[in-house]
């Protein structure tokens, strides 16, 4: 058994989530955005382009896994992506908002290939990052701690980032604007160094409990992963609920501006969503040490649902029950978020384990592009729902009063849809079963 690990390196750890955090959250709330009422490019195209680089990179996640695990370094086996991906990460996303807006095709052509450089700078940050607890500690409940401070420090990362993004696009002005975008662009790549050179720093001396790595081809070593009953369930409960939050992050500047009639709205509803989120991840920790980690991920995945479903609402008109709503969603996502991040090394290290081969950047890469994949397909579900709803795209020198249909749409795609996708998550996670066994183990 190893033992607790420095708090220091719990806090470093957790220092990557504000990089991860912030890429994760501004590009689902505001590139659809900047994309339909900043370039001006049709609601059903801007979706396809937001999804482009995402599914580039559910085919990189599992080759990186792969490459990481085979490193060998002196400074550990993961750290080294950390930084140079990182940093690259910064740069290029700064750049993804400093293209041209006057030409729809240019436009759009920057925003895709810039992205998909993002994206791929992304899989080599995010998918080691993602293997390192199973490699610290060999403890079940470490793994928890480290998960805490990852989310409570992602919360953060999502308050920061997705609450002051929109404030500094619309600063110019009171509106969104070119300059506007530019400057948070930049106000983003700053968030990424900091949580880069954090976690690089921070981690450093950590434990390295590295099995031998895995024999066999790529393809064997998917082919192994996959047979994983548990690592199947909890992996289809994340991306499900994964499409259905990115679903929401990608409505909140319609909500705001064509909803609740006032752009500004959507910090105070960031807020009021991370808020909450910040304050109960340390209660979700304590639940874990008495009751299972599924427990707790079934709990709080109904205060998502609970949340989602209160936010129909939107649907009569502008009222503050939605604030409500999206703190308890807030509340519900902190769960979301900590447990299956704790069980997915615990996955991950029960299989090395059992073999004595090192699969876990494997592991971790089919996970990531799993919750990549689920992130993706949010921005263009809501993208397909406006279409549907007949909403009208426009520039940034434009003003379009939308119908009560796209209304309808934008309520609709925010509140109900991503409810019943969780409702339908919580049926495949039922089927999990590893943590039982591991938490006996753990206390025996």
């Amino acid at each position: 058994m190893s033992e607790q690990l420095p708090r220091r390196i719990h806090i470093g750890y957790g220092m990557g989530s504000m990089a991860t955090g912030s890429f994760a959250t501004v590009p689902g709330l505001l590139l659809l955005p900047y994309l339909t009422d900043t370039i001006g490019i049709g609601a059903a195209i801007a979706g396809v382009i937001v999804f482009i680089p995402k599914f580039w990179d559910v085919i990189l996640n599992p080759i990186a896994g792969r490459i990481s695990d085979r490193h060998e370094s002196t400074r550990g086996r993961r750290r080294p992506f950390l930084l140079w991906s990182g940093l690259s990460l910064a740069v290029l996303f700064a750049m993804m908002f400093a293209g041209p807006t006057e030409s729809q095709v240019i436009g759009a052509s920057w925003v895709v290939l810039v992205f998909i450089a993002c994206a791929s700078a992304y899989a080599f940050f995010q998918v080691p990052y993602v293997s390192m607890p199973a490699e610290m500690t060999d403890s079940y409940e470490e793994r928890t701690k480290l998960m805490t401070w990852r989310v409570s420090l992602l919360a953060v990362a999502i308050l920061v980032s997705g609450g002051l993004s929109p404030m500094i696009v619309n600063a110019f002005g009171g509106e969104a604007s070119v300059a506007g975008y530019r400057l948070m662009g930049i106000f983003v790549a700053a968030l990424l160094v900091v949580g880069t050179l954090g976690a690089y720093f921070g981690t450093a001396g950590a434990p390295d409990l590295q099995n031998d790595t895995a024999g066999g081809s790529f393809a064997d070593q998917l082919r192994a992963v996959a047979q994983s009953r548990d690592f199947r369930m909890l992996l289809g409960t994340f991306i499900i609920q994964a499409l259905a939050i990115s679903a929401i992050l990608a409505g909140v500047a319609y909500v705001a501006k064509d909803l609740l009639d006032d752009p500004g709205a959507a910090t105070f509803l960031f807020v009021a969503f991370v808020g909450p989120a910040i304050l109960v991840t340390p209660l979700w920790e304590r639940f874990a040490r008495t009751r299972s980690k599924r427990t707790g991920y079934m709990m709080s995945s109904g205060f998502l649902i609970a949340g989602m479903l209160l936010m129909a609402v939107l649907f009569v008109g502008p009222s503050p029950i939605v604030y409500l709503a999206a703190a308890i969603v807030g509340i519900g996502y902190a769960g979301t978020q900590s447990f299956p991040m704790a069980m997915l090394p615990d996955v991950a290290a029960h299989d090395a384990e059992t073999t004595g081969e090192n699969r876990i950047g494997v592991f971790t890469g089919i996970w990531t592009a799993g919750e990549t994949a689920g992130f993706a397909m949010g921005p263009g579900l809501f993208a397909l729902i406006l279409a549907i709803g007949g909403y009208q795209s426009s520039t940034a020198a434009e003003f379009v009063l939308q119908s009560d249909a796209a209304k309808s749409a934008i309520a609709l795609g925010f509140s109900v849809i991503p409810a019943v996708l969780v409702i339908a998550s919580m049926a495949v996670l039922a089927r999990y079963r590893l943590d039982a066994q591991l938490s006996g183990a753990q206390h025996d």
